[in-house]
């Protein structure tokens, strides 16, 4: 039973594939048109909203290269404002479209961008330079000179790419994608239990550091940073995008795929590298952000109502760049000076998602 739960979510996956984005009726031209102006709409909503409130119309005038009204307001939004909106575009649309990857690759409705441990490797390298000042990790890394703006990032990005370069070297040995998900989980136990160790001998302000990098921020991506971000994800989109045609053949399952002439073995490491570049991207310079690689791959399923991925990775594109705005501007909660940890933001709203389609799937069985 529990078997059939957990497939019946991608069930769709064995019907024909749909018509691409190009041919479709009209009444889906209508929901492109929706979550686009919807993304439009959430992403000057969370330029004008804050702790402070600034008129849609400064917003157009700075956006369109012109000076606010007041000298503050443009500082407010280019210097703030802008870049974590579009942090949260492009690590929504990373981490949704990492889970499509990941979803198809282990057939597994669960599984999520960081199901290989790159979460986890990124978690460690953090680790190591915050919490391990005085040891031998932390003098390592601070030979690397991991100091200032990219510090962390730089930290992270080791951390999550020796994580896949394991990853990589062990897909070349096995066969079976259900134990190399098992390895993956063991992985992060493991690291898991190292950055605790790491933790209990820390001093309490290095605690509150990497606490607050785990808990997840959009805010914390500087202009600078944003020149490695924001190419490292698109290329990871485009390697997405070229790569559909081969997920829509291991659809009904890899012999299927091996009659249709498709390399298994090529197209596995090609659907590690892209997910492992996406989630390692964002999880460098945005930390551990949950659930959006979970709920949305379902969400683009259920409005689409297709598993064909030249469909579903384009609307995962949009619909994760939406969720992830949404979820920041929550966060903020305009105007208060609070802000929620952004991980609490997503697992709130995404954890009753994830159940509302297990229910639906049990009630289909």
């Amino acid at each position: 039973m529990s078997q059939s739960v957990l497939q019946t979510p991608l069930a769709v996956a064995a019907k024909p594939a749909q018509p691409t984005i190009f041919m479709m009726p009209r009444f889906r031209w209508g929901l492109w048109a929706s979550l686009l102006i919807l993304l439009i709409s959430i992403f000057l909503l969370s330029l004008a909203i804050g702790s402070v409130s600034i008129p849609l119309d400064e917003i157009v005038r700075v956006l369109s290269g012109g000076e606010a009204s007041r000298p503050a307001w443009t500082n407010i939004i280019l210097k703030f404002r802008l870049p974590k909106a579009l942090t949260a575009i492009f690590a929504g649309a990373a981490l949704s479209v990492s889970g499509v990857l990941m979803q198809t690759f282990f057939r597994n409705p669960l599984a999520d961008p960081f199901t290989l441990g790159i979460s986890s490797g990124a978690s460690l390298g953090v680790a190591l330079v915050v919490l391990s000042t005085g040891t031998i990790g932390g003098a390592v890394f601070a030979g690397l000179g991991l100091i200032g703006d990219f510090g962390l990032a730089a930290a992270a990005s080791i951390g999550a790419g020796l994580t896949m370069l394991l990853v990589l070297v062990v897909a070349r040995r096995i066969t079976s994608s259900t134990t190399l998900l098992i390895l993956g989980l063991m992985f992060g136990y493991a690291t898991g239990a190292v950055v605790s160790f790491l933790m209990y001998f820390s001093i309490p302000e290095r605690l509150q550091a990497f606490s607050n990098w785990g808990a997840g921020t959009f805010s914390g991506v500087t202009w600078t940073q944003m020149l490695i971000l924001m190419p490292a994800v698109s290329l990871g989109l485009i390697l997405a995008l070229m790569l559909a045609k081969s997920l829509n053949a291991l659809l009904p399952g890899e012999t299927y795929a091996r009659s249709m002439g498709l390399n298994l073995a090529r197209t596995r490491l090609g659907i590690i590298i892209t997910a492992g570049l996406l989630a390692g991207t964002v999880t460098a310079f945005c930390g551990p952000i949950g659930f959006l690689g979970v709920a949305v791959p379902h969400l683009c399923r259920i409005l689409f109502k297709t598993a064909d991925h030249r469909t579903l990775i384009p609307a995962a594109i949009l619909l994760g760049a939406v969720a992830a705005l949404l979820a920041a501007l929550i966060a903020e909660v305009p105007g208060s000076e609070l802000v929620l940890p952004l991980n609490a933001v997503t697992a709130f709203f995404g954890a009753p998602v994830v159940m509302l389609i297990l229910l639906n799937g049990r009630q289909k069985i």
